[in-house]
């Protein structure tokens, strides 16, 4: 078993470290031999897939890059490990490289190595290791995973990119709405107190809603919090982002969208395993965690069909895991027996237009988000000056 444990090391640097123990007493006793103490400990399951960013601080995209550097440099193995375990200057990644490269002192091939740090290195990349190292290629297998992972990041970067002036326009809007109705409706409110229904109707529900809120400010305030506070938990919760987009699904061009964007993720995963050599079935097995729920099912049906003879591109048809473009590619990969290569042209395809689609959505979506907030801002400041304006009509 895999157990997960903080620990501080003589510098009193605390990091965290992965080992393979009977119990968790083991686990303890193990990290007391490498003279560490032992903070707290805790069961980790094995099966988890993730192609990002490690837990730690350990980037595995940059020691895959600093790693085929050395040894395309021609370096040995363990001269790398060596080297990289030298440079490094953060207590817990370098009691990783030291984990490892006294692995490979031990006998141990990298696979196995690494597989003993599954927090820092992933199932994925493991296998992809243990394929390299039946045919020798280590140095492709690590040039073909940074290729991925530098163009699954692009994809990612691009969609956040999109998402953070939109974002910014909702909280500066937001923040503007709500400094209008918590403390300038509420001043105006005390100053059209004796005009009664002599008041435009709408003025007179805004000005209502401002002489509440600041008579009870206070209880406003607490109940803005605990809502607050209520939303930021409930999005930490899996169940109920699970919910949400659940419901987001059922918006006809956005749910499609977020479907070829798992699917194109998918393909480039398992076209990178498959370049590795790792068997069909068991590149399936692994990358069914990439999908949500709905498509993991659907995937496990359709490599059942598969088990049973039925080709790849029939079985994805059939489970609606591919779309006319993808099934008319697979169909020439498994003529040509290029599988892992088709699959990374399919995600290549969807990339783009997932891409290109981000693109026409932001342009769309930017202006009418500035349009609704600038009308909401208008429409509470002119029901606030309308009975200025009546009243300079009677003057006159």
């Amino acid at each position: 078993m895999k157990f997960e444990l903080k620990v501080m090391s003589d510098s009193e640097a605390v990091s965290l470290i992965t080992i393979d123990a009977i119990s968790a007493e083991d686990a303890k006793q193990q990290v007391k031999l490498k003279g560490l103490i032992p903070l707290s400990v805790k069961h980790r399951s094995e099966h988890s897939l993730s192609a990002g960013k490690s837990k730690g601080g350990f980037q595995l995209l940059l020691f895959s890059h600093e790693l085929l550097q050395l040894l395309k440099a021609g370096l040995s193995l363990v001269e790398a490990m060596e080297t990289l375990r030298e440079k490094e200057q953060r207590a817990g990644v370098k009691l990783l490289l030291d984990d490892v490269t006294n692995s490979l002192f031990e006998g141990l091939p990298l696979s196995a190595a690494l597989a003993k740090n599954v927090n820092q290195f992933n199932p994925l990349y493991v296998a992809m290791v243990k394929s390299s190292e039946k045919t020798g290629d280590l140095v492709d297998a690590l040039r073909r995973y940074i290729d991925y992972q530098v163009q699954v990041n692009l994809v990612r970067k691009k969609i956040i990119s999109a998402s953070i002036y939109p974002a910014i326009l909702l909280m500066v809007g937001g923040m503007v709405i709500m400094f209008l109705m918590l403390y300038v409706v509420p001043k105006f409110s005390v100053i059209y107190e004796g005009r009664g229904t002599n008041l435009p109707l709408l003025s007179q529900w805004l000005l209502a809603w401002g002489g509440m809120l600041a008579e009870h400010s206070l209880k406003v305030l607490i109940g803005f919090i605990v809502i607050l506070v209520a939303m930021i938990y409930g999005f930490t919760r899996p169940s109920i982002r699970q919910y949400l987009m659940s419901k987001i699904l059922l918006v006809p061009m956005l749910g499609e969208k977020m479907k070829v964007y798992q699917l194109a993720r998918f393909y480039r995963t398992a076209g990178m395993l498959l370049k590795g050599g790792i068997p069909v079935m068991t590149v399936l097995d692994m990358v069914s965690g990439l999908l949500r729920s709905d498509l993991s099912q659907q995937l496990a049906l359709a490599r059942n069909d598969i088990k049973e003879g039925l080709p790849l591109s029939i079985a994805m048809e059939k489970h609606h895991l591919t779309t006319p473009v993808a099934v008319r590619m697979m169909r020439v990969g498994e003529k040509s027996g290029q599988m892992g290569q088709m699959m990374e042209n399919i995600g290549d395809f969807y990339e783009d237009e997932i891409s290109r689609w981000v693109d026409w959505f932001t342009k769309l979506f930017e202006p009418i988000l500035m349009a609704l907030i600038g009308l909401i801002v208008g429409v509470v400041v002119v029901l606030m000056y309308m009975p200025i304006f009546d009243l300079a009509g009677s003057i006159q």
